[in-house]
């Protein structure tokens, strides 16, 4: 539709004679319920340490991340995704620590849950922090092998929905596994359990922060993930990623890094019409919270960050930053 209106009859700034009346015209609005908050629960581990190159971030002990929980809920944020950090001396070329029905993470989610019922818990799903080579899958012939992989994941998936994750996330990007997952979500009667399918995840540089911060960076050294993420430069392919993993059981698709691909996120919003994620990565954070510390950025960027990618057409947004935005908009 075209509207022709010429000056001084159209002047858009009388729309924003005053902060009411911006907010009353305002067509994207974010809030603590578009928000989930990542957090790394690290194993034989008490109180909480500061991620080096994560400014504001901590790893937390299991009682410290009960605690952590009770501020976000009471910050206005209700879903949280939780990250192992598991022992060094447990991660194996093949990441079994992962299908160990009683690791430190399904023990964690399952105290969680007693703790806060009514708090929506999403697990992930990939086996990078339970490698001792760093990558999200079991290595065969110099390359991970997408078959064998899935199998681990499904058992992986299995556990974290018995441990009482409401929400399975397979980060991995092996490709088949949202259908395999699903049949066996439904086989074993995980009926409700929710799939979030990182569908459009690239081979994005903005990751190094949390490779740290699960400590498998060191693992990973200079390896790619370049023959299972997605090429930085490909549009097209995204969305027949999501196209796959919706026809194969996927509730919810999520498109990560964020800022970087808002154009991304637009279109798979708009082609698909589905629950869309977004994940503000730790790259992403780290950039925008150091150049706040630096002074060089006002500490209002992360809320524009944030609000760029909602405009974009994500529902919600994965980001490090939840709990601060969260308190900043309801004044807390």
């Amino acid at each position: 539709m075209s509207i022709n209106r010429k000056y001084p009859n159209t002047r858009l700034r009388r729309l924003r004679k005053n902060l009411n009346l911006i907010d009353l015209v305002s067509e994207t609005n974010l809030t603590s319920k578009d928000l989930i908050q990542p957090i790394f629960i690290k194993e034989n581990f008490e109180g909480m340490e500061e991620i080096e190159s994560m400014p504001s971030i901590h790893r937390f002990g299991i009682d410290q991340a009960l605690k952590e929980i009770e501020d976000l809920l009471n910050a206005g944020i209700n879903a949280v995704a939780v990250f192992p950090v598991i022992e060094t001396s447990k991660k194996d070329e093949i990441g079994s620590e992962a299908i160990n029905k009683n690791n430190f993470i399904a023990q964690s989610i399952s105290k969680i849950k007693q703790n806060f019922p009514e708090l929506v818990l999403i697990a992930d799903v990939a086996l990078d922090p339970y490698t001792d080579h760093g990558h999200d899958g079991i290595i065969v012939n110099n390359d991970v092998a997408n078959d064998e992989t899935i199998e681990v994941l499904i058992k992986q998936s299995l556990l974290l929905a018995d441990a009482g994750a409401d929400i399975i996330a397979p980060s991995d990007m092996m490709d088949g596994r949202i259908g395999l997952i699903r049949n066996s979500l439904e086989k074993e009667n995980f009926k409700e359990t929710i799939l979030l399918s990182y569908a459009a995840k690239y081979n994005s540089k903005f990751y190094g922060p949390f490779r740290d911060a699960v400590n498998s960076a060191s693992n990973l050294g200079n390896s790619s993930k370049s023959t299972y993420q997605m090429n930085i430069s490909n549009k097209n392919e995204a969305l027949q990623e999501v196209a796959l993993d919706i026809n194969e059981g996927a509730d919810i698709v999520m498109v990560k890094p964020a800022m970087p691909y808002l154009d991304i996120i637009h279109s798979i919003k708009n082609e698909f019409k589905v629950p869309t994620f977004a994940y503000q990565v730790s790259g992403e954070f780290s950039m925008l919270k150091n150049a706040i510390n630096q002074g060089w950025l006002d500490n209002e960027v992360i809320l524009e960050s944030l609000i760029s990618i909602k405009r974009a057409g994500a529902d919600a947004i994965l980001s490090y930053a939840a709990k601060d935005i969260s308190k900043e908009i309801n004044k807390i």
